[in-house]
C-alpha cells in the first residue's frame, strides 16, 4: 500500500502548498460593508475547506485557515478552538494591537507544509483588532493555544509562514518525529 504524505493529503483537499507566490504576499483587506458579500463568499469557502480537512484529520489542538491557503488573497480566517464546542471565530481584517512580553514555545504545524512541525516562540496573549461584516471594528484579546492559532493565521494574510518566527538555527522537525499529536499545547498554570 502506498502511503499518502501529509502534505499530499492537503494538497488534494484544495490546500496551497508552501512555495506558491500567495503564500508569500500580504492578503488584501476588505472593504465593509460594501464588500460583506465578497467576504461573505470567502468565509463560506473556508468552512468549506476546514470541514473536509477536518474529515480526513483530527485536529487536538484545534486548528486554523487563512484564505491564502485556498489560493484566496484576502484577509479571512477561520479558527476552529481546541474545544470541539466552541464555535468557529472568523476573522476579518484582521492585525494583532497589543501582545503580552511573556511569551513560550511550542510545535506548531501548517496546512500548507503538513509534512513537518516547527517549535515557534509566541506570545501568551495577543490583542487583536478585526472588522465585522457589517463594518464595525471589534477587539478581543486571546491567550494561550488560542493566540498561538489566531497569531498564525494572522502571519498567513501577513505573507509570512511560522518558519520566519522559529529562532535562527532552528529547523522544522518530520512529523513522524512530532511526539505530540492528538494532544493539546500544554501551559504552566
Amino acid at each position: 500500500m502506498i502511503q499518502v504524505r501529509p502534505s499530499e493529503q492537503m494538497r488534494d483537499l484544495g490546500v496551497v502548498q508552501e512555495g506558491a507566490p500567495i503564500l508569500a504576499e500580504p492578503a488584501r483587506p476588505f472593504d465593509l460593508p460594501t464588500e460583506r458579500e465578497a467576504a461573505e463568499q470567502v468565509v463560506e469557502k473556508l468552512f468549506t475547506a476546514m470541514e473536509r480537512i477536518g474529515q480526513v484529520h483530527p485536529f487536538a489542538k484545534g486548528m486554523g485557515i487563512a484564505a491564502p491557503q485556498i489560493g484566496i488573497g484576502r484577509a479571512a480566517a477561520i479558527v476552529q478552538p481546541a474545544d470541539p464546542d466552541s464555535p468557529p471565530i472568523v476573522l476579518l481584517n484582521l492585525r494583532i494591537t497589543d501582545h503580552a512580553d511573556e511569551a513560550d514555545e511550542q510545535f506548531e504545524g501548517c496546512l500548507s507544509f503538513f509534512d513537518v512541525r516547527g517549535l515557534v516562540p509566541r506570545p501568551l496573549q495577543i490583542t487583536v483588532e478585526t472588522t465585522t461584516l457589517d463594518g464595525q471594528v471589534a477587539t478581543t484579546t486571546y491567550e494561550r493555544g488560542l493566540a498561538r492559532l489566531i497569531h498564525h493565521e494572522i502571519d498567513h494574510l501577513d505573507g509570512l509562514l511560522y518558519t520566519a518566527r522559529m529562532a535562527a538555527g532552528v529547523e522544522p522537525i518530520p512529523v513522524e518525529q512530532y511526539r505530540q499529536t492528538g494532544q493539546a499545547w500544554s501551559y504552566e498554570q
